[in-house]
């Protein structure tokens, strides 16, 4: 299971490695954010831009080190489009219906009758799942047999006592670094719709906490590029 930390207490159980950050050069992100937010707004486009943090590793053998994996919560929405579904007892089926949230309820998942397409259809036609704590258990038997939702998309348990809304929103705010068989990766830390210096400040929190999850820290950084998703790679460190 990824763990996930609020952004408060990321920043107060790292503090320590926090000078760490004097490896990246603070005026070259700037630089670089400055860049791309420009080259958006001069060639706008019909949807909103993604900005992705793309990393490039060294040092590290992915067949023998351990494989790290780590989720934390930005303090800015990183993801805005990011469809996500609530899958809802009565009451969060309400709610979700308030606030103008996709909802489905037990008897929706029962139409699905364990149809390995549809369920597969459902699964691709959102980005990500809440579930209410009566609903989670019994995923996988409305469902069907099998992994029927992929592990970065199986549900987060909501609870009553949770702002629905908020709740949707932090969802929105995660970004999951993960190892898997390459020495590179990409996370969204926000959209070119976002102010410089909430970009700024996305990019370091998710920097820092990547560096964190290093075995050597920053010897095992190579390049970090930001990239909006139609635009050129601009290299912050490397």
């Amino acid at each position: 299971q990824a763990d996930v930390r609020p952004a408060r207490c990321l920043h107060e159980r790292f503090r320590p490695r926090l000078c760490a950050m004097g490896k990246l050069n603070i005026e070259t992100l700037r630089k670089g954010i400055t860049e791309i937010l420009n080259a958006s707004k001069e060639k706008p486009r019909n949807f909103l831009e993604a900005v992705e943090l793309q990393i490039g590793l060294k040092d590290y053998d992915p067949r023998k080190d351990k494989r790290f994996s780590g989720t934390i919560r930005l303090p800015h929405v990183a993801r805005p489009t990011l469809k996500v579904c609530i899958l809802g007892d009565a009451v969060h089926c309400e709610q979700a219906q308030r606030a103008g949230l996709p909802f489905r309820s037990v008897e929706d998942l029962k139409q699905l009758n364990k149809d390995k397409k549809l369920v597969q259809k459902f699964a691709r036609s959102f980005d990500a799942f809440l579930a209410s704590q009566a609903l989670i258990a019994k995923i996988p038997r409305l469902l069907g047999a099998g992994p029927r939702l992929k592990p970065g998309k199986f549900p987060t348990l909501v609870q009553h006592s949770d702002d629905l809304e908020r709740k949707v929103l932090e969802t929105r705010s995660l970004v999951k670094f993960q190892l898997k068989k390459v020495l590179c990766m990409s996370v969204v830390v926000g959209h070119v719709n976002m102010a410089p210096g909430e970009l700024r400040q996305n990019c370091l929190m998710s920097i820092n906490f990547l560096v964190s999850l290093l075995k050597n820290n920053w010897n095992n950084v190579n390049r970090l590029h930001l990239k909006s998703t139609m635009g050129t790679p601009f290299t912050i460190y490397g």
